[in-house]
């Protein structure tokens, strides 16, 4: 029989109060290359992790589905029509501007000048002044 100042011979059980931070770092040891690479062993086999499935599961659908969304009806030939008629409306927005330049000029025109004003009265409306005399002649 031992004496109790006699050191135990027996291997103890991993401490349960030992740090977490120690029994992570052992965890890998343990586990071996299959945790640290994100397999596990089942019966031999090297099965993938969800997360690791899912991960090649979205680089596949990046890969096959942004040309198929890009050569779709919807993707870049879309693209293209939209950015004519952009094109298109913009130039007729700058033909309406310099129209309406115009305008404003002859509206301009039209306030301060009293003489445009009479020159307009007597071509399109055929206005004449009072003192005046009308003669009209047969073609």
């Amino acid at each position: 029989m031992r004496s109790s100042s006699e050191p135990s011979r027996e291997p103890s059980a991993p401490d349960a109060t030992a740090a977490p931070s120690a029994r992570a770092a052992r965890r890998p040891a343990e586990l071996g290359d299959a945790a640290a690479s994100g397999a596990r062993d089942i019966g031999g086999r090297r099965v993938l992790t969800l997360e690791r499935a899912l991960r090649i599961g979205l680089i596949v659908l990046a890969v096959g589905g942004a040309p198929a969304m890009m050569l779709a009806p919807e993707g870049l030939p879309r693209l293209r029509t939209v950015e004519l008629e952009l094109s298109s409306v913009e130039r007729e927005n700058a033909g309406m501007r310099r129209e309406v330049e115009v305008l404003r000029a002859r509206v301009r025109k039209l306030r301060e000048d009293p003489a445009t004003v009479e020159r307009l009265a007597r071509d399109e409306l055929g206005l004449v002044r009072e003192t005046e005399i009308v003669f009209q002649f047969s073609k």
